[in-house]
């Protein structure tokens, strides 16, 4: 893994904090914007986290470690990925930080931080992505905002 390799976008979304924070932890929500991927964990930190599903016709099975988690606030484990061509060993393991700001009563800036990434090639074609991707995020968690 290249530490150095770093994305992070924010985004605005439409909805309070706690329904944010709900969008990263609750599987039915992860899956609306995660590819359709089954959410595995209890977000207890050091606990396993794991993303199952199918991408392009194959299988895959994802996972990592939680690192951090305070409720409503930041969300960080560590993560490997079959796609990323490495053995799966500690050192081949990225680290994702989810970070939620309020703004206000109804709005939320979510910041999504990859890092860590196998290669610049790898850290390029999550670049390219990036932005898609948060846009995803934030119409699956406009939708199930409460």
């Amino acid at each position: 893994m290249d530490l150095s390799l770093v994305l992070s976008e924010s985004i605005d979304i439409k909805a309070p904090t706690a329904s944010v924070w709900r969008g990263l932890t609750d599987p039915a929500i992860i899956q609306e914007y995660l590819y359709g991927a089954d959410t595995q964990t209890t977000w207890e930190v050091g606990t396993e986290v794991v993303f199952e599903g199918e991408f392009d016709g194959k299988a895959y099975r994802d996972k990592g470690v939680v690192l951090e988690n305070e409720p409503g606030s930041v969300l960080s484990y560590t993560y490997w990925s079959g796609f990323s061509g490495m053995e799966d060993k500690p050192e081949n393991y990225s680290i994702v930080t989810c970070k939620v700001t309020p703004l206000d009563d109804a709005h939320t800036r979510l910041t999504w931080t990859h890092r860590g990434y196998a290669s610049k090639e790898a850290y390029e074609h999550s670049k390219i992505g990036m932005t898609s991707f948060m846009e995803s995020i934030k119409t699956a968690m406009e939708r199930n905002a409460v």
